[in-house]
């Protein structure tokens, strides 16, 4: 306990942030292993494996959502108890903990409910074909039943972030990841269940990582405790966890509107040539939303627990470093998709034609990347900081005020409609940053 403390605390801020950014960032990569390996195999499922693939792919939106629960409880409930050990109130922070567990639990039974009673309308809503439906039908019946699973891994997880403890949530994580890739060779190659045994794997090995994560938060190892005696719903806890969550939470399940609006306007005024375009430069962005969030989750018990323990100076200089990385990461990813677009559309694609049309959309659309670093540094800090509000507003103003409703306008006003789509990102971007950056700097310098 003692040496966790010391690395909140006291270790050198450049070399605390490295030790926690780099398990967290490598976290998130082992992450999208689960959607990728499972796809993988699907699609290489002789004879329907095409379609098999696609009635996987209407899942996605359904798991984000599912996601997105467990960060309402956990991205809220995580700095809530980093600041209470900040403050010495270890037994308040357990109690956070057992109030999120107990909520973590109720979404999953909520959830698993909707999903199995009306899951074959939500998957149609979302773009499931009369070829497809059955496919998503059998992967979301069975990855449903894991909810409980998802839902204490992702959410759990996370206050063992809190304590300083990156470096065993990944190897949970990880556990689980390899757990996965062999169940689905197994279930999908050796025993043909498709994707019946693709959704399966996914929940054993979801279940392995829950585990894990209870076997740890139950040691003397961990820091903070999870008693039976805790997890029980106490409003006055869980009540400033969930609207800290909100934001975060807000960003995942948006992500699904965003994509449908991009892809909804490109269709209309580009065809498919132009969504198959916005397809690569979404995988892009998967990648920047692999980096720089996983910095924040490593600067979080920092900036948390400092604060908690009013030790402010420590707090400023861990958002400064903070900020440069993002800055920096963004701005390198940014270098490269200028200079040589083509090369980084040819690692998704080999259609020449697509590649050429991707060179000009790309350098449209991240045209303003390198500032996307300042976005992410200051709007996730609100949330490390307990600054709910503010975190919650940046979240609809950059979204939903401002990038949405800019898909479908800017098409109307620019001669060149398809442009005029993915001029929608940087201008969302540049407007979001000059509120956001003058917000944080006037939090920053009151701050004492």
């Amino acid at each position: 306990m003692q040496k966790d403390n010391e690395l909140l605390a006291s270790m050198p801020v450049p070399r605390a942030f490295l030790k926690l950014a780099v398990p967290a960032v490598a976290a998130q990569l082992i992450n999208i292993l689960y959607n990728l390996v499972d796809k993988m195999f699907i699609g290489h499922i002789p004879e329907v494996g095409k379609q098999a693939l696609a009635g996987v792919g209407v899942t996605a939106p359904v798991i984000l959502a599912i996601s997105a629960f467990a960060a309402l409880v956990s991205m809220g409930g995580a700095p809530k108890a980093s600041i209470f050990m900040g403050k010495g109130e270890k037994e308040k922070a357990e109690k956070v903990m057992g109030s999120c567990t107990w909520m973590l639990v109720a979404l999953s039974v909520i959830l698993t409910g909707i999903m199995l009673l009306y899951g074959k309308k939500i998957l149609q809503l979302f773009g499931a074909s009369g070829d497809t439906i059955t496919y998503a039908v059998d992967y979301m019946n069975i990855y449903c039943l894991g909810t409980l699973f998802t839902q204490l891994t992702l959410g759990l997880n996370a206050f063992i972030t809190a304590q300083g403890k990156t470096l065993i949530g990944m190897w949970n994580v990880a556990a689980g990841a390899v757990a996965n890739m062999l169940l689905d060779a197994v279930f999908i190659n050796g025993l043909g269940m498709g994707v019946k045994g693709a959704a399966l794997a996914t929940v054993i090995s979801q279940g392995v990582s829950a585990c894990l994560v209870i076997r740890y938060l139950t040691t003397p190892g961990s820091e903070l405790n999870l008693y039976v005696r805790n997890i029980r719903f106490k409003r006055e806890l869980l009540w400033p966890c969930v609207l800290l969550g909100a934001s975060p939470a807000l960003m995942q399940l948006t992500e699904n509107m965003v994509a449908i609006s991009f892809n909804t306007s490109l269709q209309i005024h580009g065809g498919d040539m132009a969504v198959a375009s916005m397809s690569i430069l979404n995988s892009i962005m998967q990648f920047v939303m692999l980096l720089l969030p996983g910095l924040v989750q490593g600067a979080q018990p920092l900036l948390s627990y400092n604060l908690g323990a009013k030790n402010i100076p420590r707090v400023k200089k861990t958002f400064r470093l903070l900020l440069a990385c993002c800055v920096s990461g963004s701005c390198c990813i940014w270098l490269i998709c200028m200079v040589m677009p083509g090369t980084v559309a040819a690692i998704f694609t080999d259609n020449v034609a697509l590649i050429v049309y991707t060179e000009k959309s790309m350098r449209v659309y991240l045209a303003m990347l390198f500032i996307y670093g300042i976005q992410v540094a200051c709007q996730y800090s609100f949330v490390a900081l307990d600054q709910a509000k503010k975190a919650i507003f940046l979240t609809i103003w950059r979204k939903i005020i401002l990038l949405i409703p800019l898909i479908f306008l800017l098409p109307q006003i620019f001669p060149d409609a398809v442009m005029g789509v993915y001029l929608a990102e940087p201008i969302a971007d540049t407007i979001a940053v000059c509120t956001t950056a003058p917000m944080f700097y006037m939090y920053y310098r009151k701050m004492c």
